[in-house]
C-alpha cells in the first residue's frame, strides 16, 4: 500500500508572469500569456496541496522578476539546511537574493552557493541520494560543493534534450525510494546509473515528458501533475499512486508545471 506523508512547500504567486525572453525551448515572447489564467492555474495548485494536507508558503513576487513563480530553483532544502541559487542566465539572477532573503528571516540556516545551479529545479532527493542535473543550467562544480554542504552521496547526471533542461523536467520523485524518469533525457551512462540505483523506477515516454508529467509534486502516495499528462496518470494508478491532476497549461509558456512552482522545505529552521 503506498502511503503518503505531510509536507512543506514553498511557492510564488505568478501575479507579474510573462513571457518575454527567451531562455529555454519552449518559451516564445510572441505567444501571449493570460496572466489571471495562470493566476487562478497557480491557486487551484495551492488549494490541491492544502487539501491533501501540506503547509504551503508563499514569496511576495516582484514586478521585476516575471520567472518567479518557478519557486523550486531558487534554492535546494535538506535537514534544515538551505543550499542558495546561482543562476545560469542575467534575467533570473535577482530571483536568488529573493529567495535568501525569505529563508533567512525564516531563520534557517543559508549557505550561499559559489557555483552555478538552480535550486531543486536540477536537484532531487530520494533513496538516500542526492541526484543532481547538469549540462544544461547547473554546473558540476556544484555537485562537489554540495557533497561539502549536506554530506550525502550526490549522483551526476547528464541532461542531453534542450526541452529538458532541468532535471525535473524529465524526473520525478514519487516516494521515499521510488521515483520516474524519461531515459532519453538523459546520456547513456546516466541511463545505466538510473537503472542501477533503481531498477523498480517507473519508465515515462516521450509523450509523457513533453506533456511535463514528470514536473509533479508527490507526498509519497497522492501524486499532482499536469492534467494534459494523461498517460503518466494512468501510469501511476497501476502503479498503485493516487495521481490529482491539475490545470496548468499557461504555466508551460514559461517552459514550466507543477514541480517548478513547488520547493519542498524538508527539516525546519534552526535545526
Amino acid at each position: 500500500m503506498v502511503t503518503g506523508s505531510a509536507r512543506t512547500y514553498l511557492t510564488c504567486p505568478p501575479e507579474y508572469f510573462r513571457v518575454e525572453y527567451a531562455i529555454n525551448p519552449w518559451m516564445d515572447p510572441a505567444v501571449p500569456v493570460d496572466t489571471e489564467l495562470a493566476v487562478k492555474q497557480w491557486r487551484r495548485l495551492v488549494e490541491t496541496l492544502v487539501g491533501l494536507g501540506h503547509t504551503v508558503h508563499q514569496l511576495d513576487p516582484e514586478p521585476d522578476l516575471p520567472d518567479q513563480v518557478f519557486a523550486a530553483n531558487g534554492a535546494f532544502v535538506l535537514a534544515g539546511t538551505v543550499y542558495g541559487a546561482r543562476f545560469r542566465h542575467p534575467q533570473r539572477a535577482a530571483e536568488a537574493a529573493v529567495h535568501r532573503r525569505w529563508y533567512e528571516r525564516a531563520g534557517w540556516r543559508f549557505v550561499p552557493p559559489t557555483a552555478v545551479n538552480e535550486g531543486e529545479g536540477d536537484l532531487a532527493w530520494v533513496g538516500g541520494y542526492l541526484l543532481a542535473g547538469y549540462g544544461f543550467r547547473t554546473d558540476p562544480a556544484a555537485h562537489a560543493e554540495l557533497r561539502r554542504v549536506f554530506g550525502v552521496p550526490v549522483v551526476s547526471l547528464r541532461l542531453v534534450d534542450p526541452r529538458f533542461y532541468h532535471l525535473d523536467t524529465a524526473l520525478g520523485v514519487l516516494g521515499p525510494d521510488h521515483l520516474a524518469y524519461f531515459p532519453d533525457a538523459f546520456d547513456a551512462a546516466s541511463q545505466q546509473t538510473l537503472r542501477r540505483l533503481f531498477p523498480d523506477a517507473l519508465i515515462a515516454d516521450a509523450a509523457d515528458a513533453a506533456a511535463f508529467g514528470l514536473n509533479l509534486v508527490s507526498d509519497g502516495r497522492h501524486v499532482v501533475l499536469n492534467a494534459e499528462a494523461t498517460g503518466m496518470v494512468a501510469k501511476l494508478a497501476a502503479a498503485g499512486y493516487t495521481p490529482v491532476p491539475v490545470e496548468f497549461s499557461e504555466l508551460h509558456k514559461g517552459g514550466g508545471s507543477v514541480k517548478c512552482c513547488v520547493a519542498e522545505l524538508r527539516g525546519a529552521p534552526g535545526r
